[in-house]
């Protein structure tokens, strides 16, 4: 990893340097361990103490972090963002170009001059890989593909036939585009496989993770907006579209047709039933259960989702069901007891 200074470290993230310009930063670390040659950051004043305690070269902090003459500072408005930027400064940005000698590609493939083609891919007739483009090893982009420029297509991703990757778009390790979507139809004694015959278009500036599937449309497209990003094993079935911006944690798991929004975000191991209409900003707390559209800005958790306010008061309750269920047997035995001694009295007062 190369070495930067704090000055040009500074001037690149568009900080307030307090300290030594030409100390040298060769890496990042969290505050806590950061060593003499590595940068770090203070999300807030709360953290004055282990920043006094740091041995890092330099910290990242708000304007209105107390002044430490002991420390290197680089000031910014907002430190989340200031790393951000000083992590893009040490991220390897090495592309290679060319072929490589073990990859299979179709001789009416059009690869980009300064693209690459790593180890044993395959990339099948009628390709379109635009300028400075990786495609890592392993990976097998089927006929008809078309992937814009500077993007990154990590080992053993599968492009099935027809799919479009626009511009800037990162697909991690073992992703899959344009399989099948899960269509079949009873016949009466079996399940028929409908024909898939559409395709994924991914916008520009998409980020798909590890092992993430987003099948094809039976007919027309599968869409995703640009900007969303995926992570980890998410499950997108055929012909949803989804808007820009949206946000999908691990596990979820989208049926087919659905229609969700720009800024959505979904978290974790999330199921939304097909056909679903998602609106603009929503947001779907962990394991929820969609079973019906959500209006815009609604904020839903649970199984089935509800409002969130109304889902956790109820969470709430639950959890105090041992109790209440005590004080009712108490309850219950307090008034079995008062309706034998009513019953006495009236007993007596009869005789």
């Amino acid at each position: 990893m190369s070495a930067h200074t704090l000055g040009e470290i500074a001037r690149q993230i568009g900080a307030k340097l307090e300290g030594i310009a030409e100390r040298a930063v060769r890496g990042m670390a969290p505050l806590e361990s950061a060593g003499s040659e590595e940068l770090c950051y203070a999300e807030s004043e709360r953290m004055l103490d282990a920043v006094v305690g740091s041995a890092a070269a330099g910290v990242i902090v708000g304007e209105g972090f107390p002044a430490l003459p002991s420390c290197n500072l680089l000031r910014v408005k907002d430190p989340k963002v200031g790393f951000v930027r000083a992590l893009e400064l040490f991220q390897s940005s090495r592309r290679l170009s060319g072929v490589h000698s073990t990859a299979a590609v179709a001789s009416d493939a059009e690869i980009a001059e300064d693209a690459w083609i790593g180890p044993m891919a395959v990339v099948e007739s009628a390709v379109v890989i635009g300028a400075g483009s990786q495609i890592g090893a392993g990976v097998f982009v089927g006929s008809g593909t078309r992937i814009g420029c500077d993007c990154a297509i990590g080992p053993n991703v599968v492009l099935m036939q027809g799919t479009v990757v626009g511009d800037r778009c990162v697909l991690h390790p073992g992703a899959v585009i344009g399989a099948d979507g899960y269509g079949f139809h009873w016949m009466g004694d079996h399940h028929h496989k409908i024909p898939q015959l559409g395709t994924v278009v991914l916008e520009d500036d998409v980020e798909v993770g590890a092992n993430t599937c987003i099948d094809r449309a039976t007919l027309g497209e599968t869409r995703i907006g640009r900007g969303s990003k995926f992570d980890n094993l998410v499950q997108l079935g055929h012909n949803c579209q989804i808007g820009e911006h949206v946000l999908m944690v691990a596990q979820a798991g989208i049926g087919g047709s659905c229609r969700i929004g720009n800024v959505v975000a979904v978290s974790g191991q999330v199921a939304i039933v097909d056909h679903t209409t998602i609106g603009d900003g929503v947001q779907i707390g962990g394991q929820s259960g969609v079973i019906s559209d959500l209006a815009p800005g609604a904020k839903v958790l649970g199984a089935p989702a509800r409002p969130i306010g109304r889902a956790l008061r109820e969470m709430a309750a639950v959890t105090r069901l041992p109790e209440l269920q005590r004080e009712c047997r108490q309850q219950q035995k307090e008034l079995d007891a008062l309706r034998d001694r009513i019953a006495a009295l009236e007993a007596g007062l009869t005789e």
